[in-house]
Formats: C-alpha cells, structure tokens, sequence
C-alpha cells in the first residue's frame, strides 16, 4: 500500500463528520479500517523521514502513536462517540514533560505542532526557570528566519495574566514565564497533506521544531 495519504481517508472523515452516530460507524467499519491503516502507513513514512534529524522517533511505533478514533465521553456533554480526525503523538502528549510532535488529520483543519502540551505544575516550573536563566538562547531559537516563517508565535492558550509565583515581575521573560504550553502549531492545507511528497514535506517543517524541543528537554536530561 502507499505511503500516500489517500482522498479515501479525508472522504470517510467528511463522511463521518455528517454521520457521527455507531449505527452509521459500524455500517461502515471497512472504511475506518481502510482509513486507519492508511494513516499508519503515512505515519510509518513520515517518522522514517523525521528520524533522519530526532533518533528518537526511530523507536515510535506508528499504529501505537495513533489516538484512539473512540472518544470518552463518560465526563463530557457532548456524546458524540467519534473524533472526526486522525491525531498521532510522535513524542507529544498530554502532561508529558518531554518535548515532541503531534499530527493532526482532518479535512479542512489538518496542522502539525511541536514542543511541551500542558506539562504538569512541577514540570512547567522548571521550564519557566530554564526560560528565565537562559533567556537568550530561547529568544534565539523562536527569532530564527525559518523558525519565524512557520511559527510566528508561541501559543497563548491558557496564559497567565500576572507573573507566576517565585519569578520577578521585572524578568526580562515575563511574557514567556506566563505560559502554560511550550507549543508551536503550523497549519497545513489538504492539498499538502495529499501532495506525494508530503511526509518528506512534513518533515522539513517539523525539523524546525528540533531546537525548541531540545531547550526544553534540557532542564529534564
């Protein structure tokens, strides 16, 4: 099978987006199955390419870093069963105290991010003081020409109004200190994903990333 993604996989996404129901989903199971294996394939693909700058991601195991498509809905309002997406963890994940890449597949929504989501409390401590100590170095990083051409930005999901505690109100970081995620987050349009060359595409974008997950994981090696 190629390691192609295929308009199959974005057209049973679309179809299951109007048909979120099980009757629909078990109707269709070929298709998810189809679907699910596709992906795989492409992700095997692109951690092939990726594992040329990060060693690291030699060892992932494509179907394992795959979410489930089956959402926990025991805690949530919302009861629709099915994520209407594809998103795979090469390193990243929630709470992780190591810095990563996500993959996101979804028509019309597709991105890829990097760095630390939503680190817990003790975690998130020590980056800010490694963002406060050595606050150059990560200026540098974020301000790189090809860097800034992807991710103009870190993102501000979750940021503190005011300086947290144990940090001077006067650090020439503060801004950065206020942040709850270390993420940048570069959307990608469906032609992209669908090119032939996408995961070699994926992964030049994704190597970018490198520096700023490597300054993170500094504080934790």
């Amino acid at each position: 099978m190629s390691a192609i993604l295929s308009p199959k996989t974005f057209e049973f996404l679309k179809k299951l987006n109007k048909n979120n129901n099980r009757e629909w989903f078990n109707e269709n199971k070929d298709l998810y199955t189809e679907s699910q294996q596709n992906v795989i394939i492409f992700l095997e693909e692109l951690i092939k390419e990726m594992a040329e700058f990060d060693e690291e991601l030699a060892k992932i195991d494509a179907k394992k870093s795959l979410f489930r498509i089956y959402r926990d809905t025991r805690f949530s309002k919302d009861k629709i069963p099915y994520k209407t997406n594809f998103g795979a963890s090469l390193g990243m994940g929630k709470g992780s105290q190591k810095g990563g890449y996500y993959l996101h597949l979804e028509p019309g929504k597709s991105f890829i991010a990097g760095g630390i989501y939503m680190p817990e409390s003790s975690v998130l401590k020590e980056l800010r003081k490694e963002i406060s100590l050595y606050g150059e170095d990560f200026i540098k990083i974020l301000n790189n020409k090809d860097f800034k051409k992807y991710f103009p930005e870190l993102d501000q999901e979750g940021k503190l109004k005011k300086i947290p505690q144990g940090f001077e109100k006067e650090d020439p970081m503060a801004e950065y200190l206020k942040l709850k995620n270390f993420i940048v987050v570069y959307p990608v349009k469906d032609e992209e994903i669908l090119d032939k060359n996408a995961p070699e595409n994926l992964s030049k974008i994704f190597r970018l990333m490198k520096p700023l997950n490597d300054f993170l994981n500094t504080p934790f090696q």
